[in-house]
């Protein structure tokens, strides 16, 4: 069996490594010149670093990133709602990382030459189109200038093209553009002096107004590289966003600035630390509705092109990387390709719906947007807002949807 793999991101890489390591071909198709190091903080679940622990992937994602220990909501005006342990201290088999999403994609990027070649990663490559018959499936790429650059067979041809994937808009072709919700989020990373533990995050604001700051790695002068984000409305949903969806895109300060006053964070000089980033991004968020299915014949979807989700919860790119584990482990047992998809799809479709539909409404974190909107003004007991047992249920009932609580 050879499978032709269409994007060369954290998704396609890891399902590139899953096929090997069950004895998969495999090809990936990268519409970049080069894969390279881009973006800036995300987290990764511990059941998503379960599945890259699986790869031996751990001792090298250790040297790069940070091991999360605990995880504050706030409000915006800093009072603590919730406070929680993460990962290995919250009795995990594996940690939790927070990590910069390019040193992430380069792990397993430098996996994937390792053991599949270099001569299996194609770069350049955007696919015009495919066809698939009894036989398998061919696929024909060009480069930005249009010109043909590669024609490949094999037996299912996988879509890891992102948030724009050509392979979700063949099989769905009146879909139309992603859904924006009005917020924009801006985020950056830069050296920074330790705060709390040194392994902590906090979010501070509801789906509205919202701030997130973490350490990814560590940093020069004994300082960490610390990744900060805001997300703000700046418009209703109703029209298309300002600027295509895209995470290398330069976020503009005077657009930001007004935004930054609104939080209140104790633990952290949190507008230093923005005033102090030379260069951050801006990303307007948005996801898609669920699909009603993702494969049809031998061609399918994953990660982003299947599921593209609201940056909340912390379920981006581990969900992507859950796709790949249960992906490959459908091919290895299926008598054919095709029955394998269904099989992949089965499991997947529901259980990411649920998330995007949870995301829609603030993930974990709308435990923030309740208590701000029982208590605008704050509080001085946040048990007569809203009780420990139903904030638990809010963050504890999105992590057993999303599959990452403690067993």
């Amino acid at each position: 069996m050879k499978a032709i793999i269409v994007g060369g991101g954290i998704g396609g890489l890891t399902t590139a490594l899953m096929l090997h390591a069950r004895g998969i071909a495999c090809e990936i198709y990268e519409q970049s010149e080069k894969i390279q190091e881009l973006g800036v903080g995300i987290n990764t679940l511990p059941h998503a670093i379960k599945e890259l622990a699986g790869l031996d992937l751990l001792d090298r994602l250790d040297a790069v990133a940070i091991r999360t220990e605990e995880l504050f909501y706030l409000t915006r005006h800093g009072q603590q709602v919730w406070h929680e342990k993460r990962g290995l201290s919250a009795g995990h088999d594996v940690p939790q990382f927070s990590i910069h999403r390019g040193r992430l994609q380069g792990v397993i990027h430098d996996a994937v030459i390792e053991r599949v070649g270099a001569a299996a990663v194609h770069t350049g490559c955007r696919l015009g189109a495919y066809h698939q018959d009894e036989g398998g499936v061919t696929a024909y790429f060009f480069n930005r200038s249009g010109v043909h650059v590669a024609s490949t067979k094999g037996d299912i041809l996988i879509g890891a093209d992102g948030i724009h994937s050509k392979v979700r808009q063949t099989l769905f072709p009146e879909e139309g553009p992603p859904c924006w919700n009005g917020l924009m989020l801006w985020r950056g990373a830069h050296d920074w002096p330790a705060f709390l533990t040194g392994r902590s995050m906090i979010i501070a604001g509801g789906l509205n107004a919202k701030a997130v700051i973490y350490p990814i790695a560590k940093g020069g002068s004994g300082q960490q590289l610390t990744n900060w984000a805001i997300m703000a409305r700046i418009g209703d949903g109703s029209k298309p966003p300002p600027r295509r969806e895209d995470w290398s895109r330069v976020g503009l300060r005077e657009e930001l600035q007004p935004f930054i006053d609104g939080f209140a964070i104790p633990q952290v000089d949190f507008a230093a630390l923005i005033d102090a980033t030379p260069e951050f991004w801006e990303y307007p968020c948005c996801d898609r509705d669920p699909l009603p299915y993702w494969s049809s014949g031998r061609v399918t979807l994953l990660g982003d092109a299947a599921h593209p989700m609201y940056p909340v919860g912390s379920n981006g790119a581990s969900q992507a990387i859950l796709d790949a584990r249960a992906l490959g482990d459908a091919l290895v047992r299926a008598e054919h390709p095709r029955q394998a998809l269904v099989a992949y799809e089965t499991q997947r479709v529901p259980m990411t719906a649920d998330i995007v539909a949870s995301n829609r409404r603030g993930g974990p974190e709308g435990v923030i947007d309740v208590v701000e909107e029982l208590a605008p003004k704050g509080f001085d007991d946040i048990d007569t807002v809203l009780s420990f047992k139903d904030r638990e249920a809010i963050v504890r009932g999105y992590a057993a949807r999303a599959g990452f609580a403690v067993r």
